[in-house]
């Protein structure tokens, strides 16, 4: 029995009040709440065995060095990989599709080359290769999205050909909330030759991903997103191409040997990850997905799918309200304009009734653009989301359309 409320009293921020009443946080997307178990699990490093990993002998040294690559198995097993050495930790999911362009996208993609791209990207998943287009020679193409914001298998194909070298698209948009069919353009993608990269960041967090059953080359997601700490991502990569992948950064610990002649570098992951890591918010990423693991996905995605389908009966109670993003396969983000009401008019009247939600083109400023927009109001769900906070969303809308209809 999925008991929402009880979820709730795991995250101590839901316990604060402003000016007296809870906050209806809907922007999850942006950032999820962390449970106290995470809290929990960082503090522990701090307090009881923190040190540097990988580089003492030492009890406390040995213990977190342990604590670490714990996580990155926690990991491992959260995305069903083959082997903890295909996980890298990152920054973020930013860096990690950085990495990706640094690395194998300098050895791989040349003058000629093509790289496809969804126009529903986050500016993460589109930037690093339109950079390494313009250095490389090589050609970014983009496959259109339907009206409404769904994926259309026959744009995608037609553009899809032996110059393509690397596909890479959002398992789900952070925008639109359209889920793209990410193993069947990874089989479409292998098929001309090309490698897939998948940004799995709005969609890890809310259905269970199986790189292997997807059988991406690359995937990457962020902590923050997952109900862990900033400061942590994942990228992931099959070991045989990782391994032909040479180093981003250079420093301390992705060294095999040094000398002032020649450096020799470390095997992976530990090539990828130069300098002291984040070995703590590792641990706090790691507690994140033991308990999205607690709850379980197949309760998370019931109880989600109930609010979306509750999200979209109180949304349509809003005069002039239009949702930006309808396809049918499709998650819980719900991208919205109210008649010609601002976003940032929206959000202040929001705000005021402890309504949270973003604004803004959502760093996707191309989608939104094709849309028809240049910014969108945007409420998002979490496995911690309830009625009554879309109650309140739906109750603040109608407070902010009347209030401009009368102005």
């Amino acid at each position: 029995m999925y008991d929402v409320y009880k979820i709730r009293k795991d995250f101590p921020i839901f316990d604060v009040r402003v000016n007296g009443k809870p906050v209806a946080y809907l922007d999850t997307t942006a950032s999820a709440q962390k449970p106290q178990a995470v809290f929990d699990a960082m503090r522990r490093v701090y307090y009881e065995f923190y040190a540097n990993p990988h580089r003492g002998t030492y009890y406390f040294a040995d213990a977190i060095t342990t604590a670490y690559e714990r996580a990155r198995e926690t990991v491992r097993q959260f995305i069903n990989a083959r082997e903890a050495r295909e996980i890298v930790f990152t920054r973020n999911a930013t860096e990690s599709i950085n990495l990706v362009a640094a690395t194998w996208g300098l050895q791989n993609i040349h003058a000629g080359d093509e790289i496809l791209i969804s126009e529903a990207e986050h500016h993460a998943n589109l930037v690093p290769w339109q950079h390494l287009c313009e250095i490389s020679g090589a050609k970014l193409m983009v496959f259109p999205v339907a009206d409404d914001g769904d994926y259309i298998a026959e744009e995608f194909l037609a553009r899809l050909n032996e110059k393509t070298k690397l596909v890479a698209v959002s398992a789900m948009s952070n925008v639109l909330g359209t889920m793209f069919p990410i193993k069947e353009i990874t089989a479409a993608a292998h098929g001309v030759g090309a490698k897939v990269l998948v940004d799995a960041c709005q969609f890890a967090v809310h259905y269970p991903l199986d790189v292997q059953d997807v059988d991406c080359d690359f995937a990457a997601f962020s902590g923050h997103k997952i109900y862990g700490p900033t400061g942590i991502g994942v990228l992931y990569g099959k070991a045989e191409v990782l391994e032909k992948m040479p180093p981003y950064q250079f420093g301390g610990d992705m060294v095999e040997n040094v000398t002032f002649a020649k450096t020799t570098y470390a095997d992976i992951p530990a090539r990828f990850e130069a300098g002291t890591p984040a070995s703590v918010q590792a641990v706090g990423m790691a507690e994140g997905i033991k308990y999205i693991e607690r709850i379980g996905f197949e309760d998370i995605v019931r109880h989600e799918e109930e609010l979306i389908k509750y999200t979209n009966q109180r949304l349509v109670e809003v005069p002039k309200l239009k949702i930006i993003g309808t396809a049918k396969n499709k998650g819980g983000v719900f991208s919205f304009a109210v008649g010609n009401i601002h976003p940032q008019d929206l959000a202040f009247v929001l705000n005021k009734e402890n309504v949270a939600i973003r604004i803004g083109h959502h760093c996707a400023q191309p989608i939104v653009n094709r849309m028809g927009y240049n910014s969108l109001a945007r409420a998002s769900l979490g496995l911690y989301t309830t009625k009554e906070d879309i109650d309140a969303l739906a109750a603040a809308l109608l407070k902010a359309e009347k209030f401009f209809r009368e102005e």
